[in-house]
C-alpha cells in the first residue's frame, strides 16, 4: 500500500540552462492516483520536467505543488516522493534484499519489517530468487529491476520514473510494463513516468503528455491521442508506423488529394454547413490529410497504387504502397499478400480521416463525409 495519493500541479514551470530553453512555461495537473506518462523524443524537456517535480532541478520560473502545498523550494527528501533513475545505482556490498530494504532502514523501520517488505516487493517483481545475491552477480536488466523494487517498496505520495525500463530487452521490458501497471492498479499510487517509447506510453498511461521542443503539445487519454492527434507531430510520433500524411487543397466543400487523384467531402465536426468546414482556410489553401494504416482500405474502385513490398507481422501484414512519389502504409489480414509492382486500388475509411493545417500543423475540426475516389481532373 502507498501513502496518500498525491495531486501534482505545475504552474507556469519553465527551465533554462544558460540561454537554452529546456522547458517553456508549462501548466499541467496530475490527478491523485493517476498514471501519467510524459512522452517525447530525446531533448524535448521531459526529463527536466520530471526533475523539477522531484526537486532535483530548480525551476527558472513557476511553481510546483503537491497536494496543494508549494514545494518549489523544498529539497527532494522533503517532498515525500520516490524517484527511479534511468541508470541504476545499487550498493555492491549489500544483498539484493538489503538494497531494497535500505531506505526503510534509514528511515527507522525495524530490520525484520523492512526485510519482510523488501522480500514481498521482490516476489511481486519476479525477483524473489535473487534476494540473497549481491548486485555484482546480476545482469544489467536485473539490476534495473532491483532499482525499481527499491523505489516501489516505499509508501510515498508519488512515484517519479525516468525511463526505468530503458536497459531491459524487449521481452523483459514488456513483462515489466505489465508488472508496473498491475502494481499501480493495486496500490493506486500517483505516478509520473518519462519515456521516448510510444508503445510503452500507450500501454501504461491513464493520460499522456506529449512533449516537443520544451512544450506539451497534447495532454490526453492514450486512445484520444492516437485517434485525434493535436498536430502533425503527434500524428507522426504516436503509432507504429505513424499516420500516413498526404497533401490536400481545399475546393469549397471538397478537398482535393492530388497524389491520389481523389476528392474528399468534408464538413465541420459539428455536422454543420459544409462551407464552414474550411473556416480559416481560404479556397485553394493547403491542408494535410492524416490516415492511420488500419483506416487505409483496398478497393477495386479506389485510387491505383503500386505495391512496394509486404511485411509479415504475425496477426497482420503491413502493405507499403507508392503513388506519384507518395508512400502509404496499410494493414491487411495476414493471409493476403501482393507481388511487388502489382497495382491495387486504395481508398480511406471516412471516420478515420483527420485533417491538419499545412502551415501550423495543428488539427482542423473537420469531419469527412465521403472518401470515395473522385478524380480531380
Amino acid at each position: 500500500m502507498t501513502g496518500p495519493e498525491a495531486r501534482i500541479r505545475l504552474d507556469g514551470v519553465a527551465k533554462k540552462f544558460g540561454k537554452v530553453i529546456a522547458v517553456y512555461p508549462t501548466d499541467m495537473e496530475v490527478a491523485p492516483g493517476e498514471f501519467t506518462v510524459i512522452l517525447g523524443p530525446s531533448g524535448c524537456g521531459k526529463t527536466s520536467t520530471l526533475r523539477m517535480i522531484a526537486g532535483l532541478e530548480a525551476p527558472s520560473q513557476g511553481r510546483v505543488f503537491i497536494n496543494g502545498r508549494d514545494v518549489t523550494a523544498l529539497r527532494p527528501g522533503d517532498r515525500d516522493i520516490a524517484f527511479v533513475f534511468q541508470m541504476f545505482s545499487l550498493y555492491p556490498h549489500l544483498t539484493v534484499q538489503e538494497n531494497v530494504a535500505f531506505t526503510m532502514l534509514a528511515q527507522g523501520l525495524s530490520r525484520p519489517e523492512a526485510m519482510r517488505r523488501a522480500g514481498d516487493t521482490l516476489r511481486h517483481l519476479g525477483l524473489g530468487g535473487l534476494a540473497g545475491i549481491r548486485p555484482g552477480s546480476l545482469s544489467g536488466g536485473d539490476q534495473q529491476r532491483v532499482s525499481l523494487a527499491r523505489a516501489l517498496v516505499r509508501t510515498p505520495q508519488a512515484f517519479l520514473m525516468d525511463e526505468p525500463l530503458g536497459t531491459l530487452d524487449g521481452g523483459m521490458r514488456e513483462e515489466m510494463r505489465e508488472t508496473l501497471r498491475a502494481i499501480h492498479n493495486r496500490s493506486g499510487a500517483t505516478t509520473v513516468f518519462v519515456t521516448h517509447d510510444q508503445e510503452e506510453a500507450m500501454g501504461l498511461a491513464d493520460r499522456i503528455a506529449v512533449m516537443r521542443e520544451g512544450r506539451v503539445v497534447q495532454f490526453d487519454h492514450p486512445r484520444n491521442i492516437y485517434a485525434n492527434p493535436a498536430d502533425l507531430f503527434v500524428a507522426d510520433f504516436v503509432g507504429s508506423p505513424g499516420m500516413n500524411i498526404l497533401p490536400g487543397i481545399r475546393r469549397g466543400e471538397w478537398v482535393d488529394v492530388p497524389s491520389l487523384s481523389m476528392r474528399l467531402r468534408v464538413t465541420d465536426n459539428g455536422g454543420g454547413n459544409p462551407s464552414g468546414a474550411a473556416a480559416g482556410l481560404a479556397a485553394g489553401g493547403e491542408c494535410r490529410l492524416g490516415v492511420r494504416p488500419e483506416n487505409v482500405l483496398l478497393s477495386e474502385t479506389g485510387a491505383p497504387c503500386v505495391v512496394e513490398h509486404t511485411l509479415a507481422l504475425g496477426s497482420h501484414n503491413m502493405l507499403s504502397l507508392r503513388v506519384q512519389g507518395v508512400f502509404l502504409k496499410a494493414w491487411i489480414p495476414a493471409g493476403i499478400r501482393f507481388r511487388e509492382g502489382e497495382t491495387v486500388g486504395t481508398t480511406f475509411l471516412p471516420s478515420g480521416c483527420r485533417w491538419f493545417d499545412a502551415v501550423s500543423g495543428t488539427a482542423l475540426p473537420w469531419k469527412t463525409l465521403e472518401a470515395a475516389c473522385r478524380p480531380t481532373r
